[in-house]
């Protein structure tokens, strides 16, 4: 289940090409952070997300598939997680996990699986 992860859901109002960066993310329970980066190559559509207080000096990696919808005029994206889900995610370094297949797969299991580990359906 793991290969669709990396790919926007033709309802999240995405279009290929838009600039989210700097958009606000807000998870199923809150406000989680911004858009630093983010990549639209199809299969491997993520966002790098800049956390800032909430989990201080940490970004994490959400694949494109957890976002549900995307708000051009409030400049915001919404995923489908909760915080804690998110918090619980395998651990992100930018350096070390943008483009290590070995890391995608891995945090395309924890999301991909829709039951993340020790976590319950949506």
């Amino acid at each position: 289940m793991t290969e669709n992860v990396w790919s926007y859901k033709s309802t999240s109002g995405h279009l290929a090409g838009a600039d989210l960066t700097g958009y606000k993310v807000e998870a199923a329970d809150g406000g989680i952070g911004k858009v630093d980066k983010h990549s639209d190559e199809v299969g491997d559509a993520y966002l790098v997300v800049d956390t800032g207080v909430w989990i201080f000096g940490k970004e994490v990696l959400l694949p494109a598939s957890t976002v549900t919808r995307v708000d051009p005029q409030e400049k915001k994206v919404y995923v489908d997680r909760t915080k804690e889900q998110i918090k619980s995610a395998p651990e992100f370094h930018r350096d070390r996990h943008l483009g290590n297949a070995g890391y995608h797969e891995e945090l395309g299991s924890y999301y991909g699986s829709g039951v993340p580990f020790g976590g319950r359906p949506f």
